[in-house]
Order: C-alpha cells, then structure tokens, then sequence
C-alpha cells in the first residue's frame, strides 16, 4: 500500500534539487502533491504535467515567494480549493548567500532570514487554518546539520535552519492536541546540480569526513519527509532528524 495514499502535500521549493526529489517520491507513494517555484513558469508548468502523466496523480505547479506572507497564503488557499484539503506541508523553501560575518551585508542576512526562516513562519500561519479544522495535518520543516553545529562562512543560514529547529519544537507544542504534528529535518551534504560543480577534490573531502563515506541524494532526505509525513509517524512530533550519513555522530 501506498504510504501517503489519499493524502494532499504542499512542498515549497519544489522545481529542482532536493525539492523536486520531494515531490517525485510524495507522488510515487500515492500523495496529491502541489509545489511552489519562484521563477520560470513554463518549465515549472512543464515538470508538472511530466510529473502528473509519469505518477498519474494530480499535480500543481503555483508561482509563490513563500517568503512573502501574502502570497504564502494564496498559495494555500489555492490547494485548498482545488482538493478541499491539505494534509502535509513541507518547507523546503531555502537559499544561501555565504560569507564571513565581517563581510557579510545586511541585505544578505535579510535575504537568508527571508527566504529560509520567515516562509516557514508564514506557510504554517497558513495551513493551519485548515488543518485545525481537519483536526490534522503534518509539517515538515527543513533545516540543516549547519542548524545544529554551525558553519564558519554561514552565520546567516545557520541562524535560519536553527531558528527552525526552535519554531517546529513550538509549533509542536502548540498543535499537538488538535493531531497536528511537526517535525524537522537536518540534511548534511546532499548531493544535487549545485554541488555538482564543486571542485571534485572538495567533494572527496566533504565524503571522507562522512562516517557513511557518501554524499546523501535528494532521495535520501525524500525518504524522510515520505516517513514524517505518513502516518507511520503519527506519534513523532517536535523532532529532528539528522539525515546526514553520520555526519552529526
């Protein structure tokens, strides 16, 4: 059986990379699945329809800044219009502008925070609405193993997957007697287009200090949020977890 049969899934930052990885397993596990992208409609339009004949599930591509407070909610509302319902939300909406602090802009700062911590704020404003109502739901936030142990270079997109970390804890707590959970995930080194044109050397290194020895895929992190997500979850909520090979160990 399908693990996330009958369910609907909004997942921002869904167009490429891990995302996208998101969205390809949610639909293969027999979920509804909504994504959110920022720019490029009529590739975002095409992944779509090539996703939907691919799983035959329904699938809907929404321009949507989810860190835009206004459009996160109409990016809701237009889920919940078309299926009636949401019942998982993953946040995996994320950019990095790395540098080091004394380099670091303030415009950069505000554009990590924006992008990465104040969506997470404002989708879950807006899914949960609905899913008090429906007296369910789960959100998936994605944070980072840079959340939990920091990054020289990133003190900006260390703060926004730590305060994510601290947000899902409290939403935990806030939701949890209406049967709405909420839980994070750290991905480590995740190998995607992005690290793809690293330096090869710098690759090798970021392997070998891996326990598992590998880079994760967007599969990897995929799995997880398919798990956080279904109901085999159902009694998981305010929770981390480190998918990073052992990095955290």
């Amino acid at each position: 059986m399908a693990l996330l049969a009958g369910k609907t899934a909004l997942i921002t930052g869904g167009s490429r990379g891990i995302g996208r990885g998101i969205v390809e397993r949610f639909l293969e596990e027999g979920a509804d699945v909504a994504f959110t992208y920022v720019s490029s409609p009529e590739k975002a339009n095409a992944l779509a329809a090539e996703l939907a004949t691919k799983s035959g599930r329904k699938v809907i591509a929404i321009q949507s800044d989810a860190g835009n407070f206004e459009q996160a909610q109409k990016a809701v509302d237009e889920v919940v219009n078309a299926w009636g319902r949401l019942d998982v939300l993953v946040n995996n909406a994320g950019i990095t502008k790395d540098q080091l602090l004394m380099r670091m802009s303030e415009a950069d700062w505000d554009a990590v925070i924006n992008t990465n911590l104040k969506s997470v704020f404002n989708m879950t404003k807006a899914v949960m609405r609905v899913m008090l109502k429906q007296r369910s739901g789960s959100i998936v936030n994605m944070s980072s193993v840079v959340g939990v142990k920091g990054n020289a270079g990133q003190s900006n997109y260390a703060a926004s997957k730590a305060g994510i970390i601290g947000f899902t804890k409290s939403v935990a707590l806030e939701l949890g007697s209406r049967n709405i959970r909420s839980n994070a995930i750290a991905p480590g080194f995740i190998e995607t287009e992005m690290t793809g044109a690293l330096d090869q050397k710098v690759v090798e290194q970021w392997r070998e200090g891996i326990p598992l020895k590998r880079g994760g895929s967007p599969t990897d992190v995929a799995n997880a949020c398919v798990f956080l997500g279904s109901d085999l979850s159902s009694y998981i909520t305010g929770q981390t977890l480190n998918v990073c090979g052992g990095m955290l160990t």
